[in-house]
């Protein structure tokens, strides 16, 4: 098993902190599903489920693919990928030697936040 750069970590880290991907990451545990019947299961409207979808696949977590049904409508499955997480003092250690510059948590959404006030209000 190959280490996480620093940056892999902290983007793997970040995805899985949300209660939603959580979820959608034990709904496909074992199973894949399609978009419309995830939503369902997980009652959630489909663009917030395809939000979450991305952010996982972007880090790796799941994958997706399209099929076309009988009728020839295009469905898109997605799977988890097999990965395994190891935080440990030494894994800290050798990610944070390799994380890059940008952002100070390594998540690009990191930029966009709003920043406080300089004078504390």
């Amino acid at each position: 098993m190959t280490e996480r750069t620093g940056d892999e970590l902290v983007q793997v880290l970040a995805t899985l902190a949300s209660p939603h991907r959580l979820r959608v990451v034990a709904a496909l545990a074992g199973r894949r599903n399609y978009v419309s019947q995830l939503a369902r299961e997980l009652g959630i409207s489909r663009p917030l489920l395809q939000v979450h979808l991305r952010r996982l696949e972007a880090a790796g977590l799941v994958s997706s693919t399209v099929e076309l049904s009988e009728d020839g409508k295009a469905m898109k499955f997605y799977e988890v990928n097999p990965f395994v997480v190891r935080v440990t003092p030494e894994a800290v250690i050798a990610a944070a030697r390799t994380l890059s510059a940008d952002g100070e948590d390594g998540d690009p959404a990191a930029d966009r936040r709003p920043r406080g006030r300089k004078d504390g209000r």
